[in-house]
């Protein structure tokens, strides 16, 4: 019998199919060795020498392979190609005590050819990878299991810092700060809607941008004093066309997705969060569907470039085919494991093939919305130019020059398949020297905008750029920081720094700046990447971080040896025993407790009331409370005695059919608190859409 061990359940019965009864496939159900929780697991006087553990959900699963082994014939690790997998394989192998027999194999696609492909050709364990994820854990357990405990005498129990996760924290941070303190800047635009001489109905607008021989900025015109003097200088003008350039324009595909674009674009189209995207992406590749979706590759494989130019030609027509096989450079910084970029694995299984399939799975719709979203991008790639026509029309009055713009789709190219925002401006048939119609000149006053909160989506992006964090990161980097309630979200789903995350942020930019520095954490980023090429020895790397990060360390401890944190005082008493009431702090932020802890364990949450009187009781008031695991919710401030409670906030106003609060979802939209009315309306939509 031959027996390949795989990490995944999902992965192992999508393989069971292409290799029948020769083969039994076995999953380990991911990692099933790591450091130890409750000790450091790291011998730091003996060259950082790990100390792994087995813990005991892994054990049950690996009982069912141990016996499997007794009668194998041939042993096959076949966890994924990047070095999360290949240290999957490596611990495996360490705990069944392996030999040297057993095989490694690697593919980017569970198809059958790419499956008997790799069992063809079996390669060594490539502890190249393994070292480098080695490295990266050590690195992320040193740092956390050091820090924290400084942060709890400084702040409060519970808190924690993470190497990559702080660095993501202070971006949010630092783009807050910048939020608050941005003073906003006045400034004016002059707008003619303008008209053709014979035309009564068709009016078109254009924007002033010159005058005599000096061009007009979009913040050059300051104040409503300088407007007005322009409108005054334009009265009794004539307005006449100066010059037309006409020229055809276009836009091209974009390339394929990788892990960070797929995550970004999943974000904007389809408001799903990272881990959510990642999930869901890993549901496809274990399902056969999709390539391997943790890479910064933009590669093609030859075979899928000739099923997307049949598929487009078959489909769409030859004029649709870029009339090239398109192939993309990768030009993510600190780009590693040159898989190929996230396609489909077969070009013509289209979306709506597997659209039953996938309904009938654990995400349902989502994942058919995530594989639609795929196939779409890899196939645009493929396509040709969308073509605009455009039209630049400058019109003169007096020394004054506007410019109008227009643009219209000549031919859909890509766009046919994934569809992107653009605006038509349709301008009418204008001559050189044609007297024109003025309708109205416009001024409008405007103000600069402050840089927008990162949405998971910009974050990412921003973090590729900056080059921390790697594509089998980027979603846990994003999911953890929220989870310490260091980050949360608002209601368009922008990340926002909480009161604990801007303090612990400044703590560790005080006292580890190291640590949260981002060219220093891009750095490592860099040697984890050269541990992997084989570029690098792992131990030397973590001992060149360790040397001054611990005496740094050391230093920091003994300033806050004798340091406690103190409470806020308020002028409040302890119902229960009449002890003073203070204000302290956990990692969910401030709460009022009794000054006699532990002998009184009296605490109640600071309330941020909505405003809005509960539905339920008349006498309590809706206020913002938070749940034992972190998570926000509303409720009555009169709670015990009263139980209304919901998860979204309430905005004061009622729903117009039953008369219950509507709240605002996540998303920004409105919707009534009564499921069954929600219900009801969902069905009327249906039979008004039947």
């Amino acid at each position: 019998m031959n027996l390949i061990i795989v990490e995944s359940p999902t992965k192992a019965r999508t393989i069971q199919k292409f290799l029948g009864k020769d083969y039994s496939i076995l999953s380990s159900f991911g990692h099933v060795r790591d450091l130890p929780k409750k000790e450091l697991g790291i011998d730091v006087e003996n060259d950082f020498e790990p100390k792994y553990v087995v813990p005991l959900t892994a054990r049950k699963k690996i009982t069912p392979i141990k016996k499997a082994l007794e009668k194998a014939e041939r042993i096959i690790l076949a966890t994924d190609a990047d070095r999360e997998g290949e240290a999957i394989s490596w611990h495996l192998k360490e705990v069944l005590k392996l030999d040297k027999n057993a095989e490694r194999i690697v593919f980017h696609e569970i198809t059958k050819g790419a499956v008997q492909e790799a069992l063809e050709h079996p390669r060594k364990m490539d502890m190249d990878l393994v070292d480098a994820q080695q490295a990266r854990r050590i690195l992320d357990r040193l740092v956390g299991y050091k820090i924290s405990p400084f942060l709890w005498k400084k702040v409060a129990k519970g808190l924690s810092a993470g190497r990559v996760q702080s660095v993501a924290a202070r971006l949010i941070v630092e783009r807050e700060r910048e939020i608050l303190n941005f003073k906003p800047e006045e400034y004016w635009s002059v707008e003619a809607i303008l008209k053709k001489m014979e035309d009564d109905d068709r009016q078109f607008s254009a924007f002033l941008i010159k005058k005599g021989q000096e061009s007009i900025g979009k913040l050059d015109i300051k104040t409503k004093e300088n407007a007005e003097k322009i409108v005054k200088d334009l009265e009794n003008a004539k307005y006449e066309v100066a010059s037309i350039e006409k020229k055809e324009t276009i836009r091209n595909p974009l390339p394929p997705f990788k892990t960070s674009t797929l995550q970004q674009e999943a974000g904007k189209r389809l408001h799903f969060s990272a881990k959510m995207t990642m999930s869901l992406a890993q549901n496809l590749y274990e399902s056969g569907y999709i390539t391997y979706h943790r890479t910064d590759s933009l590669n093609l494989s030859d075979i899928s470039l000739s099923a997307a130019q049949k598929f487009i030609a078959e489909n769409f027509g030859q004029k649709y085919w870029a009339g090239e096989m398109k192939k993309f450079k990768t030009t993510a910084k600190g780009a590693q494991e040159a898989h190929e970029a996230i396609r489909p694995t077969d070009a013509f299984v289209t979306p709506e093939k597997i659209k039953q399939e996938a309904r009938s799975e654990k995400y349902g719709e989502n994942l058919f919305k995530l594989y639609d979203l795929i196939w779409r991008r890899f196939m645009a790639s493929q396509m040709s130019q969308a073509v605009f026509d455009s039209m630049a029309v400058d019109i003169s009055a007096k020394d004054y020059l506007f410019r109008a713009n227009g643009q219209t789709l000549k031919f859909d190219g890509f766009l046919k398949v994934y569809p992107m925002k653009f605006q038509e401006v349709d301008l009418p048939e204008l001559h050189q020297k044609e007297p024109l119609n003025l309708v109205e000149l416009k001024p409008e006053q405007h103000f600069t905008a402050p840089p927008g909160r990162y949405s998971e989506a910009t974050l990412i992006k921003e973090l590729e750029k900056e080059g921390i964090g790697r594509p089998s990161t980027y979603a846990s980097i994003i999911s953890t920081i929220q989870d310490r309630n260091y980050v949360q979200k608002d209601q368009n789903q922008k990340l926002f720094p909480t009161e604990i995350g801007m303090k612990v942020n400044d703590i560790l930019v005080e006292h580890f700046p190291e640590v949260v520095d981002i060219k220093f954490t891009a750095n490592m980023e860099e040697d984890l990447d050269k541990i992997a090429e084989g570029e690098k020895k792992w131990r030397p790397v973590i001992k060149e971080f360790y040397g001054p990060f611990s005496e740094n360390l050391e230093k920091k401890y003994e300033e806050v040896k004798q340091q406690k944190v103190q409470p806020e005082p308020t002028d409040r008493v302890c119902p229960q025993c009449e002890s003073p009431v203070v204000i302290r702090t956990s990692r969910f932020g401030k709460f009022y407790a009794c000054s006699s802890f532990p002998k009184c364990r009296w605490t109640e949450p600071i309330s941020n009331s909505t405003g809005v009187a509960c539905p339920k009781c008349g006498e309590g008031q809706i206020i913002e409370k938070r749940s034992k695991r972190g998570k926000i919710f509303y409720a009555c401030s009169a709670w015990p005695k009263c139980d209304f409670a919901l998860w979204n906030k309430p905005n004061g106003e009622k729903c117009e059919k039953c008369g219950s609060l509507l709240v605002l979802k996540p998303n920004g939209k409105t919707e009534c608190s009564n499921k069954e009315c929600r219900s009801q309306k969902k069905h009327s939509k249906e039979e008004s859409e039947e």
